[in-house]
């Protein structure tokens, strides 16, 4: 009789720690197929923010012609949308034909320019090994690896080009749809700070693109300027690389400055070395005056964190998450102080009273 009533409550504690196992073990389960689910369809959420973007922008964009005119919204929106496509075509019949033939002439100028620039680093010990070490099968190997996974997209480039535009176009039309939807996906009471957050979101990504156009075409227009100036062949589709590529900070110069060296190197050493410091100087204004201004009127996003968000987002996502890597930076910078700060602050100044 005392062993069966010793045995109720070692049977009850091994039910209960049996319970505890399995609960933890779902939940660790749960977590790692969240985690697989949004690793293997993260690309499509990259998509649907470069969407946001767009529609961002176009959005902007009616809201000034309609303080301007007055004219009803979806008038506005209209000429929004088709006048920005309008421009992108005459822009590209225009100076279409130029861009295209000067890519064509890079194109074929590139290896030999490159095979110059091997001969060069060949004229030193020091050059010599590094290239060596460089056109290794190991090294080569997996830069090709590196790439392939790097570039690759969702539904192919062309592809995921065509859905981010029309996701942006359909957002242009009607946001409020989907900004209501994901507001009633938030627990009824904190569905009011839910929409503030994403008004917050809205208003701090619509200033962020606004300046990042306003950079990009400062660094075409200084980068084509001055490569005219030097007398660079292939100018304008140089500068046009340099403008496009600036969305992308800390490595797309960079990426921007290989092309137009090693064309320069073509010319001669003293070329190069014009083009280096001009993309340089560019670089130093672009970063002390223009960026400076712009996070006047962000949330202050460190160089470092947006680098450190390049890293980690090129290295899991490939070439759109180095793309976005900024606005994803700044959204969570956003998210933290409007749902953790700005409660933690409040709690504060409420218990001190």
């Amino acid at each position: 009789m005392p062993t069966q009533k010793n045995a109720t409550p070692n049977a009850t504690e091994d039910l209960a720690f049996q319970k505890k196992v399995w609960i933890t073990a779902a939940i660790f389960s749960f977590v790692v197929i969240l985690f697989l689910l949004i690793h293997s369809t993260f690309n499509v959420f990259l998509l649907i923010l470069a969407g946001s973007l767009i529609a961002i922008f176009f959005r902007a964009l009616s809201s000034k012609i309609q303080r301007k005119t007055g004219w009803k919204e979806g008038i506005c929106v209209a000429i929004s949308v088709s006048g920005t496509l309008l421009i992108l075509a005459a822009l590209f019949w225009l100076i279409g034909a130029k861009v295209q033939s000067q890519l064509v002439q890079l194109i074929e100028i590139l290896p030999e320019t490159v095979d110059k620039a091997k001969a060069w680093l060949n004229e030193t010990t020091t050059g010599a090994k590094l290239l060596e070490d460089a056109l290794s099968s190991q090294s080569l190997g997996k830069a090709q690896g590196f790439l392939q996974q790097f570039f690759q997209s969702t539904f192919g480039v062309l592809g995921d080009l065509y859905v981010v535009l029309f996701m942006g176009i359909f957002f242009t039309i009607s946001p409020e749809i989907y900004i209501k939807g994901i507001v009633n996906l938030i627990p009824q009471k904190g569905q009011t700070k839910g929409q503030e957050v994403l008004d917050t979101l809205g208003a701090e990504l619509r200033k962020w693109l606004k300046g990042t156009l306003l950079s990009m075409f400062v660094v075409f227009a200084f980068t084509a300027i001055g490569l005219a100036i030097i007398g660079m062949p292939l100018w304008l589709v140089l500068a046009l690389l340099a403008g496009l590529i600036s969305f992308i900070p800390n490595f797309g110069p960079l990426l921007a400055l290989i092309p137009a060296v090693l064309l320069a190197l073509a010319q001669s050493p003293q070329t190069a070395l014009l083009v280096l410091g001009l993309y340089i100087l560019i670089q130093f204004i672009e970063s002390n005056f223009i960026t400076t201004t712009i996070q006047k009127k962000l949330i202050n996003m460190p160089p470092a964190l947006i680098m450190i968000g390049q890293l980690f987002m090129g290295a899991l996502t490939g070439a759109w998450g180095l793309v976005l890597a900024t606005p994803i930076v700044l959204i969570i910078m956003v998210m933290v102080q409007e749902l953790y700060i700005k409660s933690r602050d409040t709690n504060s100044d409420q218990a001190d009273k």
